[in-house]
């Protein structure tokens, strides 16, 4: 079943414009203007997936840094839900640019809260994916599949 969200702005002659499915929990917007010229909006989103438990990581704490010339910029900190998603996209329309970006999630913090006996130095502490965005019109979705002695990603839509 799909719904569908919209608002106008009769000023500047835009429309935005949501539709929502059953399968996603969020929104896909697209502008466009009232002649019907469509621009898609993009978002980024993750999961985590824990496959040594068979479970979502839930409680796991994400990082999104950009990265520029002069360094990395903590964008937002988010903790995954309990189906290992977060609430809401972590960047989306005007916020999702074209560039470098890194994920880092905190798995050693996530495996050592739920007793797992971890070496010190932990092997994997802190997953990081450095990744592009070429097209900000597009979904990216970074997901996370992680045990404490190994990780795998890819890129989703």
């Amino acid at each position: 079943m799909n719904s569908q969200i919209a608002s106008r702005n009769y000023a500047s002659g835009v429309e935005r414009i949501g539709y929502r499915t059953g399968t996603d929990p969020g929104y896909d917007f697209f502008i466009t203007n009232f002649a019907g010229v469509r621009s898609t909006m993009g978002k980024l989103s993750t999961h985590v997936l824990d496959s040594a438990n068979g479970r979502p990581g839930a409680g796991v704490r994400i990082d999104l840094y950009a990265i520029g010339a002069c360094g990395r910029t903590l964008l937002r900190s988010d903790v995954s839900n309990d189906d290992g998603r977060c609430a809401a996209p972590l960047l989306e329309g005007t916020a999702l640019q074209a560039g470098q970006y890194e994920l880092v999630f905190h798995a050693g913090d996530y495996y050592a809260a739920r007793g797992v006996a971890l070496p010190a130095p932990r092997f994997l502490d802190r997953i990081v994916i450095a990744f592009g965005i070429a097209d900000p019109a597009q979904n990216y979705h970074v997901p996370l599949v992680m045990t404490p002695w190994s990780y795998s990603t890819y890129r989703g839509s």
